[in-house]
């Protein structure tokens, strides 16, 4: 679609993973079309139909926003996630299934980050 890549928040995942998408696989990829093309900057925005109780259905605008984090709780929740990446991958960083992967990231950005927050790659 000719644009930057788009950025996508867990909570927004959470969101799309619980929705009932009656279309199914045609209805997400629809979804995220929409949303590519509409949103400008910052994570994707996604307008989901929601089925009410009477069967009817309305398109509600969702829009995750995530709580402002202070700096120092912004690097506790990356330390946490990083420590559970490795414990799962237990202290796998490079290749296929390893911490970084799981992570979205570059093997050597990740083990730059475990060094700078003095984290031990076995976590086991």
């Amino acid at each position: 679609m000719n644009r930057p890549v788009p950025r996508v928040t867990q909570a927004t995942i959470s969101q799309l993973a619980a929705h009932d998408w009656p279309g199914n696989v045609r209805e997400l990829q629809n979804a995220v079309e929409r949303a590519v093309i509409l949103t400008q900057r910052g994570p994707l925005l996604f307008e989901l139909p929601q089925t009410g109780a009477t069967g009817s259905s309305r398109p509600v605008k969702v829009v995750t926003s995530a709580a402002l984090l202070t700096r120092d709780e912004l690097k506790r929740h990356e330390r946490d996630s990083i420590a559970a990446a490795l414990k799962q991958t237990a202290g796998k960083i490079f290749g296929p299934a390893g911490a970084a992967e799981l992570l979205g990231m570059k093997p050597t950005t990740l083990a730059s980050r475990i060094k700078a927050l003095g984290l031990k790659r076995k976590t086991g």
